[in-house]
């Protein structure tokens, strides 16, 4: 396939955007914007995201099923995982309707004609991958404190994991690991899927210009995650509808993040051929 690029940009250099240092104010600034996006045209967006909160409630009562009840909080909590991939056609609704172009919500699936698509794709496997080492993590610990046998119901387990030393250790052990992979997912990804639609970049400098971002903006960053985490799991309680709504105003948001932390174009370096 000509012209075909996953690591480097179309030139195979390997190039450098130039990270902006941001306020707790450009956090906020994000997300009023992202949620004048959503409600620009809300229906359109609720009807594209709709989908999360579908597939919330089929895992729900799959792992219910599967008697893998253990996994149902490790499912819900891994949305956050694979959200920075999941919300790639609203990223471009968001970068339409800043040049003033249609945004209609066909135009999300317009991802597919970018050239970053190869690498887009590749990221995206990297965080499914997170995603289900995190389930394997989770079972692990699991297992390692209740041995193989599921739980009987649902309320046995919430029971089991309130009220005795093992859950307790379950619960502080599981949100360790589940920490660990966030800051990873966030350190990686931040910022990574818009900058792959505004500039072809490649994969690598993607994801090194997204960690180059956190380190630059520590705390802003992880307040950032804060956010996004709060706001997840306020989306996930009514039975994941929420995530309807929280899901594309993250989306948008995360789009006027990458505004604010990365310089324009003509401010970029091209360090060295890949």
């Amino acid at each position: 396939m000509a012209g075909f690029h996953v690591m480097a940009d179309a030139r195979g250099m390997h190039v450098q955007p130039t990270v902006r240092h941001i306020t707790t104010s450009d956090l906020w600034d994000a997300l009023r914007l992202g949620a004048e996006d959503f409600w620009a045209k809300p229906s359109h967006y609720v009807f594209l995201c709709l989908i999360y909160p579908i597939v919330g409630l089929i895992l729900t009562w799959w792992t219910s099923g599967a008697n893998a009840i253990q996994l149902i909080y490790p499912l819900m909590s891994g949305f956050a995982l694979v959200g920075p991939f999941a919300a790639i056609g609203l990223y471009e609704i968001s970068r339409r309707r800043e040049l003033g172009m249609n945004t209609s919500w066909r135009h999300a699936f317009d991802v597919r004609r970018s050239p970053a698509v190869p690498s887009i794709v590749v990221i995206g496997i990297m965080l499914v991958a997170l995603f289900l080492l995190w389930l394997y993590t989770a079972q692990s610990i699991y297992t390692g404190l209740f041995g193989d046998q599921p739980p009987a119901s649902i309320g046995s387990f919430v029971r089991e994991v309130l009220t005795t030393g093992k859950g307790w250790i379950l619960i502080l052990a599981g949100n360790a690991a589940g920490f660990v992979f966030a800051v990873v997912v966030l350190a990686t990804t931040v910022i990574a899927f818009p900058l792959l639609l505004d500039r072809d970049v490649g994969a690598v400098s993607a994801i090194e210009t997204s960690a180059r971002a956190v380190m630059t903006n520590p705390l802003q960053m992880a307040l950032w995650g804060l956010m996004v985490a709060v706001l997840l799991v306020i989306g996930s309680i009514p039975l994941f509808a929420g995530l309807a709504v929280v899901m594309p105003v993250l989306g948008h948001a995360t789009w006027h993040l990458y505004r604010r932390v990365v310089e324009p174009e003509r401010a970029q370096q091209i360090r060295r051929p890949m």
